[in-house]
């Protein structure tokens, strides 16, 4: 069910009324989760059984793993849960990647293994609750958290609709506790709930979609394009990619407000990063603090010297990467993070970037900005190209340097987004998403009304657009 679409209003209000007039925790959580199985079932109920397969794993490995005392005990419960979901999510994630990369191999020596491809679906949103319940048994693990007593509220906490499909990925030790009790949402929550949804929808529906018809006309035919043209539509879908996940995260919290619960922010206007590291602590979030903290840490990471922290730093970009898509592209996007990454800790050695946000407007600060965007947006060639051939055909137009009558067209419609997107990043920065530099309440919500009718207006006559990050 997609956020932006129709049905799931309809869908919002009869479950928001509903879960405000049960009586008892128990039948809220009851009715969030038939909720939640529902609102996945509607795009395909065939994977339900692998949601509730891999709730019931992690909550039966959580509490052996919590009973053990033996530590080679409690290692072989966390390798039950360690292969039971990347098994799961391998298999239908990256069988067919590796079993295509085998075939193309196996043919340079005359071998014909066509056989082994199977046509597998890509369930929606496995690789953020995986890693949703992955977490779950690692903090048990490593004695950071007891385990839930309730099935029905672990099940929740994996399945819990507003960030099912696309995230955040919430750790239990924030979750789990508040679906623990009666779910009560306050007077403010709906109020910020509602601004976040409206503020989400204008940014997936007006900025994302819209935007994301040029780019996909540009990809789609990019020898038909110049070098200008080109790289119009490479800024384009830094703005469409941006506006369409940042957009979901918003909805999701704004959905999770009106239940009363509070969800991580998972983008902080990423784009007025002073340098990559910085970018990596304001983009996808939940993602990258999963990345540090189960993965990176988990290596080694800057604990065993520079080499290895370098190493670290890169095998964890990789398989970030990778956590995107089984495509290579995925793996040289991640790749060229990871260097980003190990170049800046390089330089930076054992001093702390500094995050205050006091001299965000002189020269040295938009300097930096500016050079972080283009390194960021080197790489969203490699995440939206769909080929490698496609790839370098880009390359190759944009420096064999040419315009065209369409140059300045592209240029000011690319213009006209990075404006709209900058002024909403610099109103948010200090306060998210709350327009308070709107101190008159009549202009705030007579903005807020007008957004919302505006993507309403477009939603009547365009088809709603899946969110990118559902193929993810």
């Amino acid at each position: 069910m997609l956020f932006n679409s129709f049905i799931f209003f309809i869908f919002l209000g009869v479950v928001v009324p509903l879960t405000y007039v049960l009586p008892s925790k128990k039948a809220k959580n009851i009715f969030l989760l038939a909720a939640s199985y529902f609102f996945y079932g509607y795009w395909d109920w065939r994977f339900l059984g692998l949601l509730l397969l891999s709730s019931i794993i992690d909550f039966i490995v959580g509490k052996a793993l919590y009973a053990a005392e033996e530590e080679s005990q409690r290692k072989r419960l966390l390798m039950v849960s360690l292969i039971a979901n990347l098994g799961i999510l391998g298999f239908f994630k990256y069988f067919n990647f590796f079993t295509a990369s085998f075939i193309e191999l196996s043919s340079v020596i005359g071998l014909s293994v066509d056989y082994l491809h199977l046509n597998i679906i890509l369930p929606v949103g496995i690789s953020f609750y995986t890693f949703q319940t992955l977490s779950y048994s690692i903090d048990i693990y490593r004695k950071k958290l007891k385990p839930s007593e309730n099935f029905i509220d672990f099940a929740l906490f994996v399945s819990f609709f507003p960030q099912l499909v696309a995230g955040p990925i919430e750790r239990a030790s924030v979750l789990l506790p508040q679906l623990s009790k009666k779910l009560a949402p306050t007077k403010v929550q709906i109020q910020e709930g509602i601004v976040l949804i409206i503020t989400g929808l204008f940014r997936k529906v007006i900025i994302g979609d819209t935007s994301g018809k040029y780019v996909d006309q540009i990809f789609g035919n990019i020898h038909l394009y110049n070098s200008i043209e080109l790289l119009s539509g490479l800024v384009l879908f830094s703005v469409q990619i941006y506006a369409d996940f940042s957009g979901y995260s918003l909805i999701a919290r704004g959905t999770a407000k009106l239940l009363g619960v509070e969800l991580m922010v998972n983008f902080s206007q990423p784009y007025l990063s002073r340098n990559i590291t910085e970018f990596w602590r304001r983009w996808h979030i939940s993602l990258s603090s999963w990345l540090k903290d189960y993965l990176y840490i988990s290596l080694g990471g800057n604990r065993k010297g520079d080499q290895r922290t370098y190493i670290n730093l890169m095998l964890t970009m990789l398989l970030g990467g990778l956590w995107h898509g089984a495509s290579w592209n995925f793996v040289i996007w991640g790749g060229l993070h990871g260097i980003y990454l190990a170049i800046h800790k390089m330089f930076l050695k054992d001093r702390k970037i500094d995050s205050t946000d006091s001299a965000l407007f002189n020269l040295k600060t938009i300097l930096n900005i500016l050079v972080t965007y283009i390194l960021v947006l080197f790489t969203w060639l490699f995440f939206r190209s769909t080929s490698w051939d496609n790839t370098i055909l880009f390359i190759e137009r944009v420096i064999d340097w040419r315009a065209s009558e369409y140059s300045l067209f592209f240029l000011r419609v690319t213009v006209s987004y990075l404006v709209v997107v900058l002024l909403i990043d610099l109103t948010s920065y200090k306060a998210y998403y709350n327009l308070p530099i709107f101190q008159n309440k009549g202009v705030k919500y007579g903005l807020l009304t007008a957004m919302f009718a505006l993507t309403l207006a477009y939603m009547f006559q365009a088809e709603s657009s899946p969110f990118i990050y559902f193929s993810f």
